[in-house]
């Protein structure tokens, strides 16, 4: 089955450079934050076409709060990065999780309709009891 999309397409965006998310030390145990970024964009790595949604990150600090002003520096740089959504949450996982280490993450990208079409991606982490 031939679809016109390549090797290519498929991983743009994983390797590319973003800003490193900073963190803070958490005084807190136990507790939830959410963190809702309305205005997120990026561009289809096959058209681009640029691709606007909603992230939402929810996570569980173990020692480490994400820094907000290095997420918004993260976040703006896949602004002008070819990456399909897929790609974007779970990459958003990947580097929310390296950050901050926390003791569970979910990311959930809405993206506005195109065609008619929405989407909503949902990837999860939870820290296993070796810690790791």
């Amino acid at each position: 089955m031939s679809t016109g999309y390549t090797d290519k397409e498929a991983v743009a965006g994983l390797d590319a450079e973003l800003p490193m998310i900073d963190c803070w030390p958490n005084q807190f145990r136990g507790y939830e934050i959410e963190i809702e970024i309305p205005e997120f964009t990026s561009v289809c790595p096959k058209t681009g076409l640029p691709d606007f949604g909603t992230i939402i990150i929810r996570y569980e600090p173990d020692e480490f709060c994400l820094e907000l002003k290095s997420l918004k520096q993260y976040i703006l740089a896949y602004r002008n990065l070819g990456i399909f959504y897929e790609n974007v949450v779970n990459r958003i996982l990947q580097d929310v999780v390296r950050a901050c280490k926390p003791v569970r993450c979910e990311v959930v990208g809405r993206f506005t309709p195109r065609g008619g079409i929405s989407s909503r991606i949902r990837a999860t982490y939870m820290k296993s009891s070796s810690g790791s």
